[in-house]
């Protein structure tokens, strides 16, 4: 039998080749997908983000571990499709408009999906009016904006006001994060939420769609 324990352990090392064959090896003897999901990848990744938060491992660490976990997935996500089974919830993810960053937002995104989230990544240099439509169209609980330069954070709370103005506050969380962002500037603009890190953010994401 396949060991997730094992697929765990491979997926925190970056062994993408050796992740994907034993997931499929886990399929072919007929696991659930749901149960491979949870404990082999994402049981992994959530390893990674307690590393990370603790300074054991780095940015190169975590973007080799997410490669191995997305190969998983590869095998993965048709059958879950397939299966019906439901995301935990979908957060509407970007860089704000002005900003070109991506790494802390791709790190955020891969934590975040390592949490069993689905994650719409809209890239960078986005729009207040795009965050909102997209969230809307994906029906998403929350929508997560980040930005590196202190220019270009003010955008953050033009998201709130549009978030406000479409009448989807009641339904929509907002993040923010990014190097120059603090909790008070996310109190002064009215955010939900403030994250230090991709895997406090993961976190944070997780309990606003339980609650839900």
């Amino acid at each position: 039998m396949a060991d997730m324990k094992m697929i765990s352990e491979l997926l925190q090392k970056g062994r993408a080749k050796e992740v994907r064959e034993l997931t499929q090896q886990a399929v072919d003897e007929g696991m659930e997908p749901q149960d491979i999901l949870e404990q082999g990848l994402m049981d992994g990744m959530n390893e990674i983000g307690i590393k990370f938060k603790k300074n054991e491992v780095f940015v190169p660490e975590v973007l080799i571990a997410a490669r191995a976990m997305h190969a998983g997935m590869g095998v993965l996500k048709p059958l879950l499709v397939e299966a019906g089974v439901k995301t935990r919830g979908t957060v509407v993810l970007g860089t704000v408009k002005g900003d070109l960053h991506d790494i802390g937002k791709n790190l955020v995104g891969m934590m975040m999906e390592g949490k069993g989230l689905t994650v719409v990544d809209l890239g960078t240099d986005v729009s207040p009016q795009r965050f909102i439509d997209e969230a809307r169209t994906h029906n998403a609980q929350i929508i997560a904006c980040s930005a590196l330069l202190t220019t270009t954070m003010k955008e953050m709370e033009h998201v709130v006001r549009a978030a406000d103005e479409a009448g989807i506050r009641g339904q929509v969380k907002i993040m923010v994060g990014g190097a120059p962002v603090t909790d008070a500037f996310c109190k002064s603009i009215n955010a939900d939420s403030y994250a230090p890190d991709a895997a406090s953010a993961a976190d944070a994401a997780m309990e606003f769609c339980m609650v839900s």
